[in-house]
């Protein structure tokens, strides 16, 4: 079968299939997704779960979502769920299309445009590829160098040869990181021997990095990146509830270091009042730089750009909003004291000041440290990091205004 349709439109190429007929083999790919699912209505679960993985994944993704409704809330939960899993690749293996607009390299420009005029839909067609007899890749002819060759040159001889190709085995990361530097609207897939076997559209090696980066907003706080809003309340509960007894032990150590100042908070309860906002000004201080930290690691950034220079970057701008953002706090702190009668109030000020800016710089740099640490680990540097810089900047914030203010004040 050949198709140039786009996968993401409901056109794939093929005979119409009437109800009651059940496709076996390559035939289900041939079929539209709405006779798909026309013909899987109704099936038992293990049977639509077993067609469904034949399918490339988008057309999966399609087949199922016209399936959802027909079916009771348990199976339709199962099968989104099963859907989801199709759509989300590992290799570049999962993204494969059909090769299209393949020809040989003894083919003239003229016989070129005669099999594009032929091929339906030809809109899908955005390069030649030029094949051996083995199906070898030779090269890539773009469509503005045949529309400029004379109608008896040969395919050889205009073509680009030994265009990059894509591995089925490569890992999406790298499939996107490749797309990163190339921009391509279509990359062919070649085997170990070199043999064309699909192509990849660089929209979905860039829907990857989307996907990737809406969903560490979830994994910062311990949600996994399978999670979905059909996700049924038992997975839910067992993906999520682990990193909240995780939350609940590095709050113990939060909570222990405070205990530790216990009478210093008793003699100056103005202290009290403004730990929550240390806490919270050094937390978002770090959330911003984990935040950029782990675009950058999910774009490939890092790559070309030292760690030792990202660890600059973010103390400078931890100290100049610590500094900032500290004046404030401090002018606060000095009237809050005044005003209910604390001593020393200028001095509390001015351990406010200190305890902001050393709080921000070392939070910027957990931000930095939290996910490049999971990473070393092997674990993924997304997963719950929220949890563990949230409990880092809080022992280093609270912790450092309460021994200023006993070493300074007291």
């Amino acid at each position: 079968m050949t198709t140039g349709s786009d996968p993401r439109q409901d056109g794939v190429i093929g005979d119409d299939t009437g109800p009651g007929v059940s496709p076996e083999g390559d035939t289900w790919q041939s079929l539209t997704p709405a006779v798909a699912a026309r013909l899987l209505r109704g099936k038992a679960p293990i049977y639509i779960h077993e067609k469904l993985s034949e399918l490339p994944h988008e057309q999966a993704l399609l087949v199922a979502s016209m399936l959802t409704g027909e079916r009771s809330m348990t199976d339709e939960s199962e099968l989104a769920t099963e859907a989801i899993t199709l759509a989300s690749p590992t290799t570049v293996a999962d993204l494969l299309s059909p090769p299209v607009g393949v020809v040989g390299p003894e083919t003239t420009v003229a016989g070129a445009l005669d099999y594009l005029v032929h091929t339906l839909p030809v809109t899908g067609i955005t390069y030649l590829y030029i094949v051996d007899k083995g199906q070898r890749l030779l090269g890539v002819v773009v469509m503005r160098e045949l529309l400029l060759a004379s109608p008896g040159q040969t395919m050889e001889e205009i073509m680009t040869p030994e265009p990059f190709a894509l591995s089925p085995e490569t890992p999406i990361f790298s499939a996107i990181l490749s797309a990163l530097k190339r921009h391509y609207r279509l990359y062919p897939v070649t085997d170990g021997d070199g043999k064309l076997v699909g192509l990849v559209f660089g929209w979905q090696l860039f829907e990857q990095v989307a996907r990737e980066t809406m969903a560490q907003s979830g994994s910062m706080v311990g949600i996994s990146k399978e999670e979905r809003l059909v996700t049924p309340v038992r997975e839910a509960f067992v993906k999520r509830h682990p990193w909240l007894q995780v939350n609940l032990l590095t709050a113990f150590a939060a909570a222990f270091v405070v205990g530790l100042f216990e009478d210093t908070i008793a003699q100056i309860v103005a202290l009290a009042v403004f730990l929550p906002v240390l806490a919270g000004q050094s937390g978002n201080t770090g959330s911003q730089a984990l935040a950029i930290t782990l675009r950058g690691m999910t774009l490939g950034e890092l790559a070309n750009f030292p760690i030792r220079r990202l660890l600059a970057k973010e103390i400078a701008l931890g100290a100049l909003n610590g500094l900032f953002v500290g004046v404030v706090a401090a002018v606060a702190m000095s009237l809050y004291a005044w005003m209910t009668g604390a001593a020393s109030p200028l001095m509390l000020g001015l351990v406010v000041l200190i305890a902001m800016v050393g709080a921000c710089v070392g939070s910027g740099l957990f931000g930095v440290l939290v996910p490049l640490t999971l990473k070393r680990f092997g674990a993924d540097p997304a997963m719950a990091s929220s949890i563990f810089l949230s409990t880092f900047t809080d022992i280093l914030g609270m912790g450092l205004m309460l021994m200023l203010a006993t070493v300074m004040v007291l």
